[in-house]
């Protein structure tokens, strides 16, 4: 099996990490002799802490890197010092940082980065995937409308659903039902901010989907009833 998390924060060791450590349970409590774990984290501050929580997993690579869809081989990143000391809400995007804590003093560093279909190509080295999962605060939709499915197949996609506008989500669902993607309910974060879509056509999950345009977060737990689950 091969995992990866694109935006790993500190894993489960951040007390607070309620929005992140659902990837981190769930790896701890499937893994296998031979399952291969790629985590990037692009705030060099939650390394360490990265590497201490998969401490008990062999098979876990950790990269220092930021992912983005534009072909600059360094770019900025940001984050609130008030997030201190796991840094959860790091970002491209100053005023994605700026929305979360409108009150903190935003700071910056310039990190390597690479596309995603780059980082998959030169470092995971596999087209097949069993599931990646894109938190990356703010670019998260980019991300994945970048990727290239045709090329590389990957079983299970979670992506945070949180800050996808209105025609982002019209978008997204259209690109992954075109892919082969069926909508399958929540994914592995605590407070539900991401969807999981699977590889497998199920024709009733993918009229339900078309709802999640219009279904308010709250209300999301009773559509999720009626999905057929992989």
């Amino acid at each position: 099996m091969i995992y990866i998390h694109l935006g790993a924060g500190a894993g489960d060791l951040d007390e607070r990490a309620d929005l992140r450590c659902g990837f981190t349970e769930l790896i701890k409590k499937n893994y296998r002799n031979g399952d291969k774990i790629f985590l990037v984290e692009a705030n060099p501050a939650n390394i360490e802490k990265l590497k201490e929580s998969y401490n008990d997993i062999p098979e876990v690579n950790i990269f220092n890197i930021g992912i983005s869809s534009s072909k600059e081989s360094r770019l900025n990143f940001y984050y609130a010092e008030e997030d201190a000391p796991h840094y959860q809400i790091t970002s491209i995007k100053s005023e994605h940082v700026q929305k979360h804590y409108p009150n903190s003093t935003i700071k910056k560093f310039n990190i390597r980065c690479l596309t995603i279909n780059d980082f998959l190509k030169n470092f995971v080295k596999e087209t097949e995937i069993d599931y990646l999962s894109i938190d990356l605060e703010g670019i998260d939709y980019e991300i994945l409308m970048s990727l290239d499915l045709d090329k590389f197949n990957i079983k299970r996609i979670s992506i945070e659903h949180y800050h996808l506008k209105k025609n982002e989500k019209r978008n997204l669902l259209k690109h992954l039902s075109n892919k082969g993607y069926s909508y399958s309910g929540f994914g592995y974060d605590h407070n539900n901010l991401d969807y999981l879509f699977v590889k497998k056509k199920i024709l009733w999950n993918q009229i339900l989907s078309k709802l999640l345009i219009y279904v308010r977060f709250k209300k999301l737990k009773y559509l999720n009833f009626l999905i057929i689950k992989d």
